[in-house]
């Protein structure tokens, strides 16, 4: 093997491309900046948002998620540890922008899962675990919060494994919790790492390690904590799971970790242990097959696309996930699903809102590239004059509908412009109602405060003003049906029929059973949650 083959094989193993997901509140964006704090990229870790002071995150860059103080739209973070490049898909947190997170995922490796210790599994926790979970990708559990009062750890344990329908295998074990939180001991170390705060979480903290066997352990702990340490090991060890690679990686098991994030304890040893267990980017499936990391050919789709990154410029960046192949500053490739040429002449990589100009990267990374309006998510480039098409993203089903037009008429090419250009980014999906002569279209989303963030950005953005008015329909189905005409399908009194942008019928209802009703009163039709939008 030639020293540069060589060379581009260790660039693709030294990376590491993961999503972070939670439920808000769970502290996902703090473990997020204490990677950045270890991996130096970050020099304190003092920019954790507040909602009391208005502060933000630096994966929280548009005006809307620093006056609220919550994350809205996926942030791309690219730092080194250790001989690591780790990418990090920092995902949005509130449940009114998980259609982004749901798409995002596809283009992660694995998932990082924050779990609350006061609270458990979540809802939202569990709406993103779904999608992780239908990709067979492997999913790290850490708990958070320890040092806050929060349920007893075994029924932490049991929650994950009865709520989301994955065995869990404890990597370490606290020791107290609250203001009596000790530390952790580490089963696969067989020591005690004992807990300090960090200088409140402005720098990196060191790790104290002894034995459990240590006499002088009782001393330091306390005899009942140690006592019900060695009572809850014996039991982890006798009737919990074994350790088990092969499982964690497909998926069916995942390592559950204790800690910290505010403190930065318990950071640097889970992040340690995930790169050494977490795969380097994996083969993709394709229509050709599943398409290796180390082939030669550059190869990448595109999962995200964000306008207005920079309002100065009014820019437009489509995200692209590597997938094989080395990239190269100015390279030329083929959309494949237009047959077009395209060079990729500014390419970025991202910490937040601050870019720096790529000239090379490597399968895991992920790169922003300019968008003249051309992309669409699902695309897929490629240096070879190849068909290659990788597996399309599905759209989810909204849980949310309102109509909408502009209020001035004369700017209905701004607003045709600024709905579709969000609808691209996967933000919002939009419909046409199937009566004519109205300028109105059907907007659904995930989460009820999306319809906030599209008329702030669509006045700030596109220089548009809207009438709105919410709808009662709470499902969606798309329909699948041979020799289908909206004016023949059966429906029920609280039902409607409209059409996706590329024409695709779907129906919206207001109540579950409806579903049911339809499809029996309409045969051979196929009512899908989900959407693959053809390449």
């Amino acid at each position: 093997m030639s020293e540069e083959n060589l060379n581009y094989t260790d660039q693709i193993q030294k990376r590491r491309t993961f999503a972070i997901i939670s439920h808000p509140d769970a502290g996902k964006t703090t473990l997020t900046e204490k990677f950045l704090l270890y991996g130096g990229a970050i020099r304190s870790a003092g920019s954790v948002k507040s909602r009391r002071t208005q502060k933000h995150a630096v994966s929280d860059w548009m005006e809307i998620e620093k006056q609220r103080g919550i994350s809205v739209t996926s942030s791309v973070l690219q730092f080194n540890y250790d001989g690591f490049c780790i990418n990090i898909l920092d995902t949005p947190g509130h449940q009114d922008f998980s259609e982004d997170t749901y798409r995002t995922l596809v283009a992660a490796d694995s998932a990082v899962m924050v779990i609350d210790s006061a609270k458990g599994v979540e809802e939202q926790t569990k709406k993103l675990f779904k999608v992780c979970k239908m990709r067979g990708i492997p999913i790290f559990t850490f708990i958070n919060k320890l040092d806050a009062q929060g349920k007893d750890p075994l029924e932490l344990i049991e929650d994950i494994e009865n709520a989301l329908g994955i065995r869990a295998y404890p990597m370490d074990w606290p020791i107290g919790c609250g203001k009596a939180f000790k530390g952790v001991y580490n089963r696969r170390k067989n020591h005690i790492e004992l807990f300090e705060d960090g200088d409140h979480g402005q720098s990196m903290v060191g790790t104290l390690e002894c034995d459990i066997n240590d006499p002088n352990l009782t001393n330091i702990i306390g005899s009942d904590l140690h006592e019900k340490l060695l009572e809850d090991i014996e039991l982890l060890d006798m009737a919990g799971d074994d350790y088990n690679l092969e499982q964690i990686l497909k998926g069916e098991l995942t390592p559950v970790f204790f800690g910290s994030a505010m403190t930065n304890f318990g950071v640097e040893p889970f992040l340690q242990t995930f790169l050494e267990i977490s795969t380097p980017p994996q083969p993709r499936m394709s229509n050709e097959g599943p398409i290796d990391p180390t082939t030669e050919y550059f190869s990448g789709f595109i999962f995200k696309i964000q306008a207005n990154m920079n309002p100065a410029h009014r820019d437009r960046i489509a995200f692209l996930r590597i997938c094989s192949g080395k990239f190269e500053k100015g390279m030329m490739t083929t959309l494949v699903q237009k047959n077009k040429k395209v060079k990729l002449a500014q390419p970025q990589q991202f910490l937040a809102q601050d870019r720096a100009m790529v000239e090379e990267a490597y399968p895991g990374d992920i790169i922003g590239i300019h968008d003249p309006g051309i992309f669409n998510i699902g695309d897929t480039l490629c240096s070879a004059d190849l068909k290659l098409k990788y597996e399309g993203i599905p759209q989810f089903a909204p849980e949310h509908f309102m109509k909408i037009s502009t209020v001035n008429a004369l700017k209905r090419k701004q607003f045709l412009k600024g709905v579709s250009q969000l609808a691209e980014e996967g933000s919002i999906q939009v419909f046409k109602p199937h009566f004519t002569g109205s300028e109105e279209l059907i907007v659904g989303v995930v989460g009820v405060l999306q319809f906030e963030v599209l008329e702030y950005r669509l006045n700030n953005e596109y220089g548009v003003e809207i009438k709105k008015q919410r709808l009662p329909y709470n499902y969606i189905r798309w329909i699948e049906m041979e020799n289908y005409s909206p004016s023949n399908f059966k429906l029920t009194s609280d039902a409607i029929v409209a059409e996706t942008e590329d024409g695709d019928p779907v129906l919206l209802c207001q109540y579950e059973w409806s579903i049911r009703q339809v499809s029996e009163r309409n045969e051979g039709a196929i009512l899908r949650e989900t959407h693959l939008k053809e390449s």
